[in-house]
């Protein structure tokens, strides 16, 4: 049996095996999926245990630390510094599937990464995603409050040194409305805090789309207006699903399609909901 797993301190409720046993179903693949909760003083002593799995996600606090126990980095692990899937073999290399998920699921949501693009957050996720909006080629605002204006400075620094591309940023008192695509990377309408949006109603029907990397709960303040207004529009899951799906595409060298993502997602969504029962 092929043995696979996720790395991380602290991993709580995770729903990684889940998903991946999803995943491993659709193939008829017969492997096993473990958390490994390691520290950082940990991770050492426990590194060559890993790398005789056939392969392993990488969460925090260990996405950085992780690199310097392999052999190479694909193009965008070392675009981010940063990775969060490992294939083991001849050679240990480390992947960001995250970029890859949030892609997968703009598309199969049928949501372009295009045009004038308002990105609210400036944290681990919206740094990726705003890597990815100007790899793309978007008219990218990144939106900040006072207190993160260094963090989003940080983004704008390193995305013109990396990339040498210019971003715009804007505090949220400043933004005006009309955006092709607004995306959520921030916190803001995440359990248990639901009640609050990242934007104002009037600035979200002003999107011709809106993506929130939130996904508990499914539906936040945020998506609500976008639904309500006929705002073509996603959740938070279908990245997280994709990013285990092309994980698992590495590993194995298989391929998903959008359908069979979908039904894992619904299943997810199920296995999410009786958790909160529970």
């Amino acid at each position: 049996m092929e043995k696979y797993g996720l790395l991380g301190y602290p991993l709580g409720h995770s729903l990684s095996p889940f998903i991946h046993k999803c995943l491993f179903e659709l193939r008829s693949k017969q492997c096993s999926y473990e958390l490994f909760e390691l520290d950082e003083k940990s991770l050492s002593s426990s590194a060559g245990k890993l790398m005789q799995l056939n392969g392993f996600n990488v969460t925090i606090p260990h996405k950085i630390n992780i690199i310097k126990y392999l052999d190479e980095l694909d193009e965008k692990a070392a675009l981010f510094g940063a990775v969060n899937t490992v294939k083991t073999g001849k050679k240990t290399v480390g992947f960001n599937t995250d970029c890859s998920g949030f892609l997968r699921a703009l598309d199969s949501a049928g949501i372009e990464l295009a045009g004038n693009v308002l990105l609210c957050g400036n944290g681990g996720v919206a740094r990726m995603i705003a890597f990815e909006a100007v790899l793309h080629g978007c008219n990218l605002t990144v939106a900040y409050r006072k207190s993160s204006e260094g963090k989003a400075v940080k983004i704008k620094d390193e995305i013109k040194n990396k990339l040498n591309k210019d971003i715009t940023l804007k505090e949220y008192s400043a933004l005006s409305s009309g955006w092709d695509l607004i995306v959520n990377g921030t916190s803001a309408g995440m359990y248990p805090n639901v009640d609050s949006s990242p934007l104002p109603k009037d600035m979200v029907l002003s999107a011709g789309a809106v993506y929130d990397v939130i996904y508990n709960p499914a539906e936040t303040l945020f998506l609500k207006y976008a639904r309500g207004g006929g705002i073509k529009c996603s959740n938070g899951l279908s990245m997280l699903v994709w990013q285990a799906a092309v994980a698992q595409e590495i590993w194995m060298d298989v391929e998903f399609t959008n359908k069979e993502i979908e039904s894992v997602i619904a299943k997810t969504e199920k296995e999410l909901s009786a958790r909160k029962l529970r």
